[in-house]
């Protein structure tokens, strides 16, 4: 396993991911010389020629990506350290304590080899739905983990009242949303949406728009 320095590592990840968005954006393809590795001469001891050639290399993608960066509000979500960013360019607009997927597994009922894993997606999304008050229509996977029967019918699916205020969905299933269960926030027990407390989350759908970018990592 490769280890970044944090603030080199939490900039590649979000200047990646600026990267990808703007590329969706503008329906490109970056040039073949622009994710072209570069070569340090002695893998294990960096001579001072190698240190200054990875740090103008470091630089000159910075510069390239910030004229790539979304001109709206992007949200970025951190799923190890459990926040999520709402940002505007370089200004940080919120820092909100978040809950993101717990990794768990559950293998579905029956005969299948199948399983459902509780992550939280990581990649470049799009805010696609923008719910007040939203209910909950409870998957199969609720019943299977709480050992009852699955319901044969709809309505017996739907529960008020979990979700908070808002949701923002950015599709297969998922959303960010509210938690009855603030004491766990900053934690990956969900599974696989996004939880913040009913204020963080209130902003967050203020700010943001159908389209808005989701970068998730």
């Amino acid at each position: 396993m490769r280890y970044w320095p944090a603030a080199y590592s939490f900039s590649f990840f979000l200047l990646s991911g600026l990267l990808t968005v703007s590329l969706l954006q503008r329906n490109e393809s970056p040039s073949p010389t622009a994710s072209a590795p570069l070569t340090i001469a002695s893998p294990g001891k960096v001579s001072p020629s190698d240190l200054s050639a990875l740090q103008a290399h470091y630089k000159a993608l910075s510069h390239r990506l910030a004229r790539l960066k979304p001109h709206e509000p992007y949200i970025l979500v951190d799923t190890a350290r459990n926040h999520l960013y709402l940002k505007h360019r370089d200004t940080i607009l919120l820092d909100a304590l978040a809950s993101t997927g717990s990794g768990t597994v559950l293998p579905k009922p029956g005969k299948s080899a199948e399983s459902w894993v509780f992550d939280t997606p990581r990649g470049t999304f799009f805010v696609q739905s923008k719910l007040i008050n939203p209910a909950w229509v409870k998957p199969d996977w609720v019943f299977i983990e709480e050992g009852l029967e699955i319901p044969r019918h709809q309505a017996d699916r739907i529960e008020q009242g979990v979700l908070g205020a808002y949701a923002l969905g950015f599709g297969k299933g998922y959303f960010i949303h509210g938690t009855l269960y603030t004491r766990l926030l900053g934690k990956n027990v969900t599974h696989g949406c996004v939880r913040l407390n009913d204020d963080d989350l209130k902003r967050v759908y203020q700010v943001a728009q159908i389209g808005t970018p989701i970068i998730i990592f």
